[in-house]
């Protein structure tokens, strides 16, 4: 479980001439349930998507699975959900079987041709989220917190060892957020690192393993614990964390 999934080294990022993260290391291991929270504007979906390979930084910084990302190539062992992915319309033209299709077709080379093999795949992954009923339903006719679930399956399709998800639940309600929480938590206790990013998690406290408090800077990274004796020491300069640590 010491397995170093992403490390990153002092890395800087700027838009233009607009500073966007500064100074920032850590490293995710495997099995962690890391949540990465901080206000809008701090950084998080920034630093998601440097690590993701989306946004190119002029020097990399940033290691997956220890292999610098300028020449990692096993993009299959990732999984991601990215911001704002659970909005389809009601006439999307697609199945919930074929959006998880998806996940399987992009890491084809030509012909790209789905087989028994990933049929399997796709019921598997669907039933993994207790979606595979169904399959043959039109995902724009699902309600938010179903589609979140498909998208999930998609990204699980091809058994990434590591899944990161940015705002998940933004749009669903209450009880779809706890019932997402603890999907996650299963798939973490199989053994899949998951990385959360949010901007309020207040009610998923109970699951996350890690904390990283972003804002620009990296403000604190370590155990929940150690995440709740910092919060108590610095509650008085900040407004966006308290309700992690409920208790306190």
């Amino acid at each position: 479980m010491d397995q170093t999934i992403v490390e990153i080294k002092k890395m800087n990022y700027k838009f233009g001439s607009t500073l966007a993260l500064s100074d920032i290391s850590l490293e995710i291991k495997k099995g962690d349930f890391l949540a990465i929270i901080g206000q809008n504007g701090s950084g998080k979906t920034t630093l998601l998507k440097l690590i993701l390979g989306l946004y190119e930084s002029e020097k990399s910084q940033i290691s997956l699975f220890g292999e610098n990302l300028t020449e990692f190539n096993s993009w299959n062992k990732i999984g991601y959900v990215p911001q704002k992915a659970i909005h389809f319309e009601n006439n999307f033209p697609a199945t919930v079987e074929e959006v998880v299709e998806m996940g399987l077709l992009s890491g084809k080379k030509n012909p790209k041709i789905i087989t028994k093999e990933d049929r399997v795949k796709i019921a598997n992954a669907l039933k993994e989220v207790d979606m595979l009923k169904y399959k043959n339903r039109r995902i724009g006719n699902l309600s938010g917190g179903q589609q979140q679930r498909v998208l999930i399956a998609k990204a699980l399709v091809s058994h990434p060892e590591i899944l990161f998800l940015d705002e998940p639940t933004t749009g669903v309600d209450t009880e779809t957020q706890c019932k997402f929480y603890e999907l996650l938590k299963n798939l973490n206790s199989k053994g899949i690192t998951i990385v959360l990013i949010s901007h309020d998690i207040g009610r998923i406290t109970k699951y996350v393993t890690k904390i990283a408090s972003l804002n620009q800077r990296l403000e604190f990274y370590g155990s929940h614990e150690e995440f709740c004796a910092w919060d108590k020491k610095h509650s008085h300069a900040k407004s966006h964390t308290h309700n992690l640590c409920p208790n306190l």
